[in-house]
């Protein structure tokens, strides 16, 4: 089973300012339900610490619902708030769900995760530079300045195409090949 990054992507949200998979979209991608792959957490907790795993409250659930269309769409006519996975959950959920399939997509879910921050780094090196040049620009120097205004502004709308992007995919967070 192959899955894009895309894919994979825009089942990863940002809850308690950590990148989380929701447990009922972890499951499709294992294809198994819902219930047995929380079954088979419960069976193994002492593998999922509360920086692994933990259960949405009413509050976040309800926000989550509101802001993003992706996210209701698994989670209706749930009895309980559900479960989301940091990465190390996600990782720790390999040894608990032991099917070929489950190792498959574990993987690929990895190789995403280590994507983003890639690309996270990416930008936040190129912006610590182009600070760095600004601060060593002589203010006499118009050359530099024009470089340093044309460069500030590209970052600029770089930023906001991100953020026009992400209110497009109904504040979807991850990274995108």
């Amino acid at each position: 089973m192959e899955l894009s990054v895309q894919e994979i992507n825009s089942k990863i949200f940002e809850i308690r300012s950590q990148k989380v998979m929701i447990d009922s979209d972890l499951a499709k991608l294992y294809q198994v339900e819902t219930k047995n792959l929380n079954k088979a957490v419960a069976r193994n907790i002492k593998r999922f610490p509360s920086d692994f795993m933990f259960q949405l409250t009413d509050e976040e659930f309800k926000a989550q619902r509101f802001q993003n269309g992706t996210f209701n769409l698994n989670l209706k006519n749930r009895k309980y708030n559900p479960y989301v996975f940091t990465e190390q959950g996600i990782s720790m959920l390999s040894s608990v769900l032991r099917s070929d399939i489950a190792i498959e997509v574990n993987i690929q879910i990895m190789r995403t995760f280590v994507e983003m921050r890639k690309y996270a780094l990416t930008h936040n090196e190129l912006a610590k530079k182009i600070e760095e040049l600004t601060k060593r620009v002589d203010e006499g120097d118009v050359a530099h300045i024009k470089v340093m205004e044309i460069l500030t502004s590209l970052i600029n709308q770089q930023k906001q195409l991100e953020v026009e992007n992400s209110s497009k995919t109904d504040g979807k967070i991850g990274f995108v090949k």
